[in-house]
């Protein structure tokens, strides 16, 4: 009876360790999101906004993408122990994240790209984005920090080169500056015109 009593409680903490090893390594191991479901608007396939009409296109993709946010399904999630801000945490779960999006993305603009290559985040050897956050406690938190550094980097890049139409009250201003600048050349031209027509009539005397 011993003996079956041992060899069960063997079983038993071999299959405990068993488990333990195997999420541990699930832990550890990069998730790889395929890029499945794009929630995100359609993109533009436009390389450089040269046109108004490529500013215009531009623009309604940006008022959209604004308000989405970037699925995980679109990234590369990395995870690893954080030595930053954690309490309890700290090296002892895997909070830290890395996130890896190819600057070929389909969904990142094209005219965008050289932006993004000015950008720090930006990594020329794997022709990449990298965003990293350690900065809250749970790994949820910096999925979802790292995700939205992201989307204001896209969002910023891709509004660089455009050129926003004056709105109503600055042409109205514009028009305004422009009529008194006449009105002060005309004033300043008409002075010059009468200051030598006195020193003509001088001349006569």
């Amino acid at each position: 009876m011993d003996i079956v009593l041992r060899r069960r409680f063997h079983t038993a903490t071999m299959l405990r360790c068993l488990s333990l090893h195997l999420t541990k390594n699930a832990a550890l191991a990069p998730r790889n999101y395929s890029q499945a479901a794009n929630s995100l608007p359609p993109t533009p396939e436009l390389t450089a906004l040269a046109t108004p009409e490529d500013h215009h296109e531009a623009k309604a993709w940006i008022s959209k993408f604004k308000t989405q946010t970037i699925p995980k399904s679109l990234v590369e999630l990395n995870f690893s122990r954080s030595s930053g801000p954690g309490g309890q945490n700290v090296n002892k779960v895997n909070t830290k994240v890395t996130l890896k999006c190819p600057l070929d993305s389909s969904w990142i603009p094209a005219w965008a790209h050289s932006h993004i290559k000015a950008n720090p985040h930006y990594v020329s050897s794997s022709k990449s984005i990298q965003i990293q956050s350690t900065v809250f406690r749970s790994q949820s938190q910096n999925i979802d920090d790292c995700l939205s550094k992201l989307h204001d980097l896209v969002l910023s890049a891709s509004s660089a080169d455009i050129k926003n139409e004056p709105t109503q009250e600055q042409r109205k201003r514009v028009e305004f500056l422009e009529r008194a600048e006449k009105a002060r050349r005309r004033q300043d031209k008409s002075y010059r015109s009468e200051v030598k027509k006195n020193r003509s009539k001088r001349g006569w005397d």
